[in-house]
């Protein structure tokens, strides 16, 4: 009898945030090294620094009022309109397409998980959603995705320039006022060196 104990997987949950799609057509992962190229007198450009970008991810995914979710939602917004809530926009597919423009709106930098592999620090760069005779109880978005570096600061202070041994090097920058460029005009008889 075989044993399968090591070979349990966990199929990886797709999400863009913590929105998780019925349905994922497409993932495109883009990941792209700069190459930098300077032009030579003579020959071809050459190369003195390369560097890895920031990826890039499009995502074409999909929601249905007829899932299980939507059909929750359908009953909760029969039962609100009944009791004269607003029925418009509060099906399900709404519902989740306001919480991708809530996501995009915030700027704040989120999970998203593919297939493949998990990005970190995703922003949404674009959201496009088609509607027509044949989609109008689903919702299908094509979603762009940008990762973006965070950095840390941090301030720090100089000691005095009287304890510095080179204050004019490593002092702080001082500011010395405004300066106005004052217009040079040759000496009378041409030009004369400065030692006479």
């Amino acid at each position: 009898m075989p044993n399968f104990a090591g070979f349990i997987t966990i199929d990886p949950k797709r999400s863009i945030g913590s929105i998780v799609a019925h349905v994922t057509l497409e993932e495109m992962g883009t990941d792209e090294l700069q190459i930098t190229e300077h032009p030579v007198q003579l020959g071809a450009n050459i190369t003195d620094h390369a560097f890895k970008k920031q990826p890039d991810l499009v995502i074409r995914c999909g929601w249905s009022n007829s899932s299980l979710g939507g059909v929750l939602n359908g009953v909760q917004g029969l039962l609100s309109a009944l009791t004269g809530g607003d029925a418009f926009g509060s099906d399900y597919v709404s519902g989740i397409y306001n919480q991708l423009l809530a996501l995009q709106e915030s700027r704040i930098p989120f999970d998203v998980s593919t297939g493949k592999r998990l990005y970190t620090n995703m922003l949404m760069r674009s959201l496009s959603q088609t509607t027509d005779e044949k989609s109008e109880y689903t919702l299908m978005v094509t979603a762009t995705f940008k990762q973006i570096l965070i950095v840390q600061t941090q301030a720090t202070t100089l000691p005095p320039k009287e304890n510095q041994a080179q204050p004019q090097d490593t002092a702080e920058t001082a500011d010395t006022g405004n300066k106005q460029v004052a217009t040079a005009y040759p000496a009378p008889g041409g030009w004369q060196p400065p030692n006479g």
